[in-house]
């Protein structure tokens, strides 16, 4: 939906001299990132890149990546990062949609065959340290146009393609900012995938908070806690409930004196977690959001500075000049206290899908975005999340659309009917389980495994698979999803 005028937020570009990226093995400054953005302009200054021509980004976690992604917003090239471990259908389904101007890949093999395709090489002399650079190039203007394209599940199994404008993260930065900032030449720890919003936010943010970030290639739980407790470069960590827990089984484990924030997202977040958080003094900031706010848009600290205590099962207010609304399923605006629709319009909110067929649902006709999630706010303003929007799962942080898994599950050998759910599970915050009509024996689940592992990701091949005799539907024969859980656990209560 297109948005009116705003004000939006101004940054400006770090000093060369800053740092920018560390990982395991190499440190770099934001002259490196300069002079690394300076060579992939002159690189592809003969392409046109635009929403649906963006520079498509597929790979593991690297340094590259990320140098990669913030030149990319230097620049104002779009980009659209994807899972090196996306599945053949999925990738054949965004390339009927967009057609990348440039590839990055470490994975070509996934695009053989395909016409027209050129693929970007990152010279190692791009991350020279270079005293002179075209810096006439960058730029944090141009709030309206395209940032980066971020998948999302869709209801429909068919993921849906999100537009992330530049508007959105200024908005986002500044907005977060007033709970924590991570201070110049100081680590934002940054253990997420990069193909998801969570992990983008962070290099951008940190870009425009003009402080640092440390890459890892993935969680490593022993050498997270150090970094936390002992090394006083690292001021904050974004992290999904699953890790978080991988931290808290050890008793002993302490932040340093000088940690920010531990924010956590990207799942549903128990009150047992933050009560255990809350006795152990972590400085954790429970957040909530999704691709399409450009991740947090609430967040929740336990204790301000000022000494206000929010309540612990609270996501916080939501963040300024942002407005959010709880309604009925018929739009109509509810009080506090009751449960409804949770319903956001603001400048940090997305203009829309590109495929423009969704946004009908997703928009009313004043601009106010649907999210499809269920809650409630408190005479405060503090909004309490009940269920994230039915047609997605969160497990370990990944995303499952249910109707995408059903649609596979349902082709497998002695399957009559399907159903899948997500469970609160300690570990992964949500497991995926599958309720099961058999079309005469109850099948293996290996043998059900094996066949969704070829089709499927592991994450979202289910992990429990429980026969029942019935599935609730509508009296349109729609299926009644919130009445799994019910039947879930009336089926295993008594084994």
């Amino acid at each position: 939906m297109p948005r009116g005028p705003q004000d939006v937020p101004g940054f400006s570009a770090p000093a060369a001299d800053l740092e920018f990226l560390a990982s395991e093995n190499s440190i770099y400054d934001y002259s490196n990132l300069y002079y690394f953005a300076s060579r992939l302009a002159e690189s592809t200054q003969s392409l046109n890149f635009s929403e649906k021509r963006p520079l498509l980004i597929c790979s593991e976690s690297s340094d590259e990546t990320v140098f990669l992604i913030a030149s990319c917003f230097l620049l104002n090239i779009p980009f659209f990062p994807i899972s090196p471990d996306i599945l053949e259908f999925e990738l054949r389904s965004i390339l009927s949609r967009i057609t990348p101007s440039l590839i990055y890949t470490d994975r070509e093999e996934l695009f053989q065959g395909l016409e027209e395709i050129r693929f970007l090489k990152v010279e190692k002399k791009w991350f020279t340290r270079e005293a002179f650079w075209k810096n006439n190039l960058f730029s944090f203007e141009k709030p309206e146009s395209t940032a980066g394209l971020f998948l999302t599940s869709g209801s429909s199994g068919t993921p849906k393609i999100v537009l992330v404008k530049r508007r959105q993260l200024f908005v986002a930065s500044a907005a977060s900012a007033y709970n924590f900032r991570p201070d110049l030449n100081r680590y934002w720890l940054l253990c997420l995938p990069l193909n998801h919003i969570g992990g983008v936010s962070i290099i951008l943010r940190s870009l425009l908070y003009n402080s640092a970030l440390f890459r890892m290639k993935r969680f490593e739980v022993d050498d997270v806690k150090i970094f936390l407790s002992e090394n006083p470069l690292f001021e904050a960590a974004s992290l999904v409930p699953t890790m978080f827990l991988r931290l808290l089984e050890d008793p002993l484990f302490q932040t340093h004196p000088g940690i920010k924030a531990i924010l956590l997202g990207g799942g549903p977040i128990s009150e047992e977690l933050i009560k255990l958080s809350s006795e152990r003094g972590l400085p954790v900031v429970v957040s909530y959001g999704m691709t399409e706010t450009c991740a947090q848009i609430c967040a929740n600290p336990l204790l301000r500075p000022s000494g206000i205590y929010y309540p612990k099962s609270s996501v916080g207010p939501v963040f300024k000049p942002n407005q959010i609304e709880i309604r009925d399923e018929n739009g109509k605006a509810l009080p506090p206290i009751e449960d409804g629709l949770i319903w956001l319009k603001g400048p940090q909110i997305f203009d829309g899908y590109l495929d423009s067929e969704l946004n009908k649902e997703a928009f009313d006709s004043d601009g106010w975005f649907n999210t499809g999630d269920y809650g409630h706010l408190n005479r405060h303003g503090h909004l309490f999340v009940k269920a994230r929007r039915t047609d997605r799962i969160v497990t370990g942080g990944e995303n499952v659309s249910p109707v995408q898994v059903e649609e596979i599950l349902s082709k497998a050998n002695g399957i009559k009917e399907c159903a899948v759910l997500g469970v609160p599970d300690k570990i992964w915050g949500q497991r995926v389980v599958a309720l099961i009509i058999p079309e005469n024996e109850m099948p293996e689940p290996k043998k059900i495994k094996d066949q969704l592992k070829t089709m499927l990701s592991d994450y979202q091949v289910p992990k429990e698979f429980v026969q029942v005799r019935s599935l609730p539907k509508s009296s349109l024969g729609k299926l009644r999803r919130d009445q799994l859980e019910e039947i879930y656990h009336s089926q295993t209560i008594n084994k």
